[in-house]
């Protein structure tokens, strides 16, 4: 089964321990940093669209970009019960086409880690400059190698609520950098029975050495990044970190 097929039905159920709201006001903060108050704005990998709706509630001009068409499905649910005017498009991020440039790009929750070839990592930096306005920046947060080797490691991750319950298995490969999730999902039916499914997922860690390089390959600059959604420098020991990166010029 693909990523987030049938985990979308249950996804925002069982991420509400995510501080989207916490995240959001760290973003505007940065955006803000570049003079991007308000206007176009569009988000890579957003899912159900949770970070989306907060970011156009904040004033700005959202699109919103995810290769789910399972996800997005909640996404305009929640648009249609907010009343918010923001534009879903089902493409890839590897491949994703606008109508013109945005002042800023933004993706959150590991959706770049989800990229776990290089090649892939650096054309959808190149198409985040293409479609940026002149010095537009591309915010992004990552999952550290330290989060996936130290914190994270091979722990299995068991969660039950009354209608829903998941198993989340764990593999990290230091060689690889990848991180491998084996999902099983157990979701209650209208008989009464749960039905059982399972998802494969893979995320890649990448130094920020490997960023700066990828960000020099793919024409952009490297503004700074920070310990997860606060304004202080990353570390070696965070959990997450946070990636500004800048439209050098087309």
């Amino acid at each position: 089964m693909s990523e987030y097929e049938r985990f979308a039905e249950v996804y925002d159920q069982f991420m509400d321990e995510i501080p989207y709201g916490d995240w959001c006001a760290g973003l505007t903060k940065h955006l803000k940093k570049y003079n991007i108050e308000d206007g176009l704005v569009a988000e890579l990998g957003c899912g159900t669209g949770t970070m989306t709706e907060l970011l156009a509630k904040a004033g700005y001009d959202m699109t919103g970009i995810d290769a789910s068409a399972e996800m997005l499905q909640q996404a305009l649910a929640k648009r249609d019960e907010s009343g918010l005017e923001i534009l879903y498009l089902l493409q890839d991020m590897r491949e994703f086409e606008l109508y013109g440039t945005m002042r800023a790009i933004v993706a959150v929750c590991d959706t770049m880690n989800y990229l776990t070839d290089v090649d892939d990592f650096i054309t959808t930096l190149e198409l985040c400059n293409n479609y940026l306005d002149p010095k537009g920046v591309f915010i992004f947060d990552l999952k550290t190698e330290h989060w996936y080797r130290d914190v994270l490691a091979d722990h299995m991750q068991a969660v039950s609520e009354e209608d829903a319950a998941y198993i989340w298995e764990n593999s990290y490969d230091e060689d690889t950098k990848i991180n491998s999730y084996d999902l099983t999902i157990f979701e209650k039916g209208e008989d009464g029975r749960f039905d059982r499914f399972s998802e494969y997922h893979e995320q890649r860690a990448y130094s920020l050495e490997e960023i700066r390089a990828m960000a020099e390959e793919a024409g952009m600059d490297f503004v700074a990044a920070y310990d997860g959604y606060t304004e202080n420098e990353a570390r070696p020991d965070s959990d997450r970190m946070l990636i500004v990166l800048r439209e050098r010029g087309k």
